[in-house]
């Protein structure tokens, strides 16, 4: 599922070093709300409503791209996102064993809500719809902090990992 989200992003290692700006993590958390507030308004919007949906999707591919790589990366943000790009790698990385466990407890947690969300958008109720977008962001923050820790604990056993912190 990890692999095939990145494949789906395109994320190539220039897109990895923008998305590590603060800006492009902490801007992703909109993500989900904005296409969830874009699906909600079709009572209103009708068929328009394409028009939010549209730019919303787009959105969620452009946020790694939006911004500049970051001149320091010696912060929560871009520390998570090296620990997202070397957790990917965990087939060919000897990732501890307790990192890779919250991981995937996380990522469940989060996709928990997921179907609250989808009911929710069906139904259109906007309280239920917020909630679900809880559901799912808190355990994907949780995620990005885990990812912080891993990057942490193994950015000395490859000097590439090491490479891409600019203090």
């Amino acid at each position: 599922m990890f692999k095939a989200s990145e494949k789906l992003m395109t994320m190539s290692d220039e897109a990895w070093a923008r998305h590590a700006n603060p800006l492009s993590v902490y801007s992703r958390f909109s993500c989900l709300p904005l296409l969830s507030l874009a699906i909600w308004s079709r009572e209103v919007l009708g068929w328009y409503a394409l028009v939010p949906t549209l730019l919303s999707l787009f959105w969620i591919w452009y946020n790694p791209r939006a911004f500049p790589p970051p001149a320091v990366t010696d912060n929560w943000a871009s520390k998570g996102t090296f620990g997202e790009r070397i957790f990917l790698r965990r087939k060919v990385l000897a990732i501890p064993r307790h990192h890779l466990q919250m991981a995937y407890l996380l990522t469940v947690l989060s996709g928990c809500g997921l179907p609250i969300l989808v009911y929710a958008l069906y139904i259109n109720e906007m309280l239920l719809i917020a909630f679900a977008n809880v559901l799912i962001i808190y355990p994907k923050l949780w995620f990005v902090d885990r990812m912080v820790w891993i990057y942490e604990e193994m950015k000395d056993t490859d000097p590439q990992f090491r490479s891409w912190l600019k203090p």
